[in-house]
């Protein structure tokens, strides 16, 4: 019985420090993003850098989701942070749209909010 909660005990932890590590990266991808967008005013390369970035920030927000999920399904924890997760990624998909039909009005924006609530969600862990 007490290795059985030992084991739960240790999944959660171990899912916990890899959520952390996830917002982290996930945190840091965006402050790229946003570099890479002033780069992308003042570099022949910095299209590309902001494009390649778009797709690492993408998959960094979906490393996220697939960290909240592994967190919360071993200790059977809150959902919370696997709602944080998806609306994250749904997020990440509006801004991949409007960052491709040229919509800075929304882009940049939503961009500084992705962040505020990247950094905000990096706190609370």
């Amino acid at each position: 019985m007490a290795t059985e909660a030992a084991a739960k005990t240790n999944a959660r932890h171990g899912g916990s420090s890899f959520l952390r590590v996830a917002i982290a990266l996930q945190t840091l991808t965006v402050f790229l993003q946003a570099v890479s967008a002033g780069l992308l005013v003042s570099w022949s390369h910095g299209g590309t850098l902001h494009d390649v970035g778009a797709r690492v920030m993408y998959g960094a927000s979906m490393l996220y989701v697939l960290a909240a999920v592994l967190a919360w399904k071993p200790g059977g924890g809150s959902l919370r942070p696997v709602w944080y997760a998806s609306g994250f990624l749904a997020l990440a998909s509006v801004q991949v749209a409007v960052g491709i039909a040229h919509v800075p009005a929304v882009h940049l924006p939503l961009g500084v909010l992705m962040f505020g609530l990247s950094v905000l969600a990096l706190a609370r862990r």
